[in-house]
């Protein structure tokens, strides 16, 4: 089972490395150009201080309350604009079942004892996923730094106002949209299985096995970890077996069952973390 498993995961890792691009590529179509300008305004503006150009950080800073007001206009109803972002695969978790429940169980002592710092290295033993972290500029703090640090900058107060601006730089929004890895790893299971099957249904068995053992791992892993979905996905799968064995037509099966799982992992990439 394991090697199984291990198999699957290799096979599937190219198909894990283009989500990523394809995730970062979408994610990347949000960001905001008069956003980045007024990061990258005020990033000269606190340059042109450490350097003693006060005026130059001044008309800096007068560029970037420029671009802001252009996004205040445009964005009236909108708290934060993405400015920058990441996209990465973190995959640190067991691939075993049983590790992982010995391993969530060493968190809940952790978090008991209130002993945080433990608890959080063991959480991120649990992570298996590709991570797009997206910056955001906060619409209804950042005009306030700038202001203040022209203000400041006015009244010869230079370092109060280098200060203000690394504060406000340093305090964007982060936020995180995961995919799960295993349930990635689940879908390219089942594309194996269905390839499989007209010549070698062993293989498509163990294909399918493989795509079940995946999104268990999804789901001891905490990713919705109490959805519904799964069970009729495990459902689906174990019917998917028995047609396989009855020699069925499964062109439809395979067809319902890659579609409700891509429904699936659509809403679990869609929620956000900030």
């Amino acid at each position: 089972m394991e090697a199984d498993r291990k198999n699957t995961e290799r096979q599937a890792r190219p198909g894990v490395e283009e989500q990523r691009k394809e995730a970062e590529r979408e994610a990347e179509k949000t960001l905001d150009k008069d956003a980045i300008s007024a990061i990258e305004e005020t990033e000269k503006a606190v340059n042109a201080i450490s350097s003693n150009k006060s005026d130059e950080a001044v008309a800096a800073l007068e560029r970037a309350l420029g671009k802001v007001d252009v996004l205040l206009a445009r964005n009236a109803k909108t708290a934060r604009i993405p400015v920058n972002l990441e996209a990465n695969v973190i995959d640190t978790a067991p691939p075993d079942h049983a590790t992982i429940m010995e391993r969530a169980l060493d968190v809940a002592a952790a978090v008991d004892n209130q002993d945080f710092p433990a608890a959080r290295v063991l959480l991120h033993g649990l992570i298996s996923e590709i991570r797009i972290r997206t910056y955001h500029l906060p619409l209804s703090t950042f005009p306030i730094a700038l202001k203040e640090a022209t203000r400041l900058l006015e009244e010869k107060k230079n370092k109060e106002a280098n200060a203000v601006l690394l504060t406000a730089l340093n305090t964007l929004v982060a936020v995180d949209r995961v995919m799960p890895i295993p349930v990635l790893l689940a879908r390219e299971a089942l594309h194996k299985a269905q390839s499989e099957q007209g010549r070698d249904k062993n293989a498509a068995q163990k294909s399918l096995e493989a795509a079940r053992n995946e999104l268990r791992r999804a789901k001891d892993l905490g990713y919705a970890g109490k959805d519904p979905e799964y069970a009729a996905l495990n459902n689906e799968i174990s019917k998917l077996e028995k047609q396989l064995t009855d020699n069925e037509d499964l062109t439809a099966a395979f067809s319902k069952l890659k579609d409700r799982l891509a429904a699936f992992l659509k809403r679990q990439s869609e929620h956000q973390r900030s």
